[in-house]
């Protein structure tokens, strides 16, 4: 017979990690794929949005794993808020389906990626340091489907449209690239030019524009039209 397993040996520096959803069993598991790992660390768990929002306050976790559809205050509402906040924790969208309109509306509410709920142990723990790294897991061609698929009818925004006002042309031309779904090598080998000077202009998009991240500068692209579906 075996002995006990021992659990891991945290150390200071581990990840506070919250997890909120509705369903027991789906914490549970989570629980337990998150806390085998010596650098992460499930602080709390909540079973609604109005519980995260509480959670994150008390116990200040780095990621929250938030569930989207659940009683009361569900997550898209509860990701809102949380992003609001000037030094809120990262937030990784557990969804059941990476194409719904849930997805798009999480993207829009400020998450940072998305973790399919049966996705196995190995992929959990890939995504979630990524997006403790500052990545969002999304990959460029999920989000332009997503945003394809959302803002199909959808006119180009005026306020948006001013904004495209303050990017230079080559700025404009590496928004449009990464919108069409292409990843940063691919748009330095259409340019002619570096991928490190294509992450410098991403990087210059993101602070002009004041958006997060490159999945927001791609809802970005195609709200002020300088991309339209079927380009």
């Amino acid at each position: 017979m075996t002995g006990p397993i021992e659990p891991p040996t945290r150390t200071a520096s581990s990840s506070r990690v919250l997890i909120c959803d509705d369903q027991e069993l789906i914490r549970m598991g989570l629980r337990m794929v998150v806390d085998s790992q010596p650098d992460l660390t499930v602080v709390g768990e909540a079973a609604d949005g109005d519980a995260a929002i509480a959670g994150v306050a008390a116990l200040e976790p780095d990621l929250v794993l938030m569930d989207v559809r659940m009683p009361g205050l569900d997550g898209l509402a509860a990701t809102e808020h949380l992003c609001a906040q000037p030094h809120g924790p990262r937030i990784l969208v557990v969804t059941t389906f990476d194409l719904d309109e849930y997805a798009y509306a999480a993207l829009r509410a400020g998450a940072n990626g998305f973790l399919v709920k049966d996705a196995p142990a190995e992929e959990i723990l890939v995504t979630v340091r990524a997006v403790l790294r500052g990545e969002v897991m999304v990959a460029p061609s999920l989000t332009r489907r997503l945003v394809e698929r959302f803002v199909l009818h959808a006119p180009a925004s005026g306020p948006a449209q001013r904004r495209l006002a303050a990017l230079t042309e080559r700025e404009r031309e590496v928004l449009a690239l990464v919108a069409r779904g292409l990843a940063n090598g691919e748009v330095a080998d259409r340019l002619f030019v570096g991928e490190t000077t294509v992450k410098t202009h991403l990087g210059r998009i993101l602070t002009k524009l004041g958006l997060r991240d490159r999945v927001h500068a791609v809802i970005f692209a195609y709200e002020s039209g300088l991309v339209r579906v079927g380009d």
